[in-house]
């Protein structure tokens, strides 16, 4: 056996979506014939089928528009903000970190509320409606992410609060984020952003628990994203950024790099006090300047806007939507961590399946 070996990670199903999911359990089981997918699931592979199935996506709507209403609800308890029940629930859980790029999610949150800001009437009339979670916590010493958990705090109390937006955008941060929380919020979750810089993520695993649960992801092709696009076509996820091979040269090249516009502005907002805090939150954009930018968030920007868009132009299609979501369910057997552990089983522990005696 090789020493060293890669064994992509696995989560629960029994936790990550038979229990923290009964609608969906109880789908999934009406329509397998069995709940025997609990313990093999790669039985969901058969989903695929009915993936275009009119009945079978009017009962997948409904078992995610129940999850969604829950997960609102815990997220409007804990943060004291009215979530409108039409907007599409975008979320991004995770340990703060700068590599994580959750200042990228909340600039393109400020791009979002300038464009919103700018438009008529009948403009806003075809605005997808989207409710933006940020959820994780800094390690006790990091500096920058408190910053940055601050900043998604200040950006959200001025645009939650401004008419011209009303129920058009809303940003939350998620106080104390946890195994029970995120139990509550994966099932109902629409859209999960995992937008590492290509190249820096291991294999996360809470792409996974969002996958089961049948969340489109956008993200970036770093860490388990590739697998997931592997299992479950990349056609079903919003796929955006540099590419691993290239971050280096871009990094380099980066104190040359033509900002985008769209990008100076989101910026100029937070240094000009839109937010308050502005001395606060000098160090964060510091981060963002030539080559400090180390995670490339001028450099994705464009991109990530255009993934952005294509998230609410597929949301606007039911169908379509619905399809992708059940595709993303039906891909992710793989990521069980049942077959991690029988990799390591077999691959690694040379170890054979025991059967437990019937009397014990």
């Amino acid at each position: 056996r090789e020493k060293f070996q890669n064994k992509p990670n696995g989560v629960p199903p029994r936790r990550w979506l038979a229990m923290c999911n009964p609608p969906m359990q109880k789908l999934l089981t009406d329509t397998l014939g069995s709940n025997a997918w609990i313990n093999d699931l790669n039985m969901l592979e058969s989903l695929r089928e009915r993936a275009d199935d009119p009945a079978f996506q009017a009962q997948w709507q409904e078992v995610k528009a129940a999850a969604k209403q829950t997960a609102m609800s815990h997220i409007s308890a804990l943060t004291g903000v009215q979530l409108p029940a039409n907007a599409l629930l975008d979320v991004q859980v995770k340990r703060i970190h700068a590599y994580k790029r959750q200042l990228l999610n909340v600039l393109g949150v400020i791009h979002r509320y300038q464009a919103i800001k700018d438009m008529s009437a009948e403009e806003k009339a075809q605005v997808v409606p989207r409710v933006v979670v940020i959820g994780g916590k800094a390690a006790p010493g990091y500096d920058l992410a408190k910053r940055i958990i601050k900043l998604s705090t200040a950006v959200g109390d001025v645009i939650n609060r401004d008419p011209d937006v009303g129920d058009l955008l809303k940003l939350v941060f998620l106080p104390d984020y946890n195994v029970s929380l995120a139990e509550q919020i994966i099932p109902g979750t629409e859209l999960s952003q995992h937008i590492s810089t290509a190249g820096t993520e291991a294999s996360g695993t809470s792409n996974m628990k969002f996958c089961m649960n049948g969340c489109l992801i956008i993200g970036t092709m770093d860490g388990a994203n590739i697998e997931i696009g592997q299992e479950i076509g990349f056609d079903n996820m919003f796929i955006f950024g540099a590419e691993t091979p290239d971050v280096e040269q871009l990094r380099a090249e980066r104190p040359s790099l033509k900002v985008d516009p769209r990008f100076e502005s989101a910026v100029n907002m937070i240094r000009n006090g839109a937010f308050g805090w502005a001395d606060y939150f000098d160090p964060v954009l510091d981060n963002l300047s030539g080559s400090n930018d180390y995670y490339l968030l001028a450099n994705d920007f464009p991109s990530y806007l255009e993934a952005q868009e294509a998230v609410d132009k597929t949301y606007r299609d039911k169908a379509a939507w619905t399809r992708m979501s059940i595709m993303s369910t039906a891909g992710s057997g793989f990521f069980s961590s049942d077959r991690c552990i029988s990799q390591y089983a077999a691959e690694i522990w040379g170890v054979e399946k025991c059967t437990v005696p019937a009397n014990l």
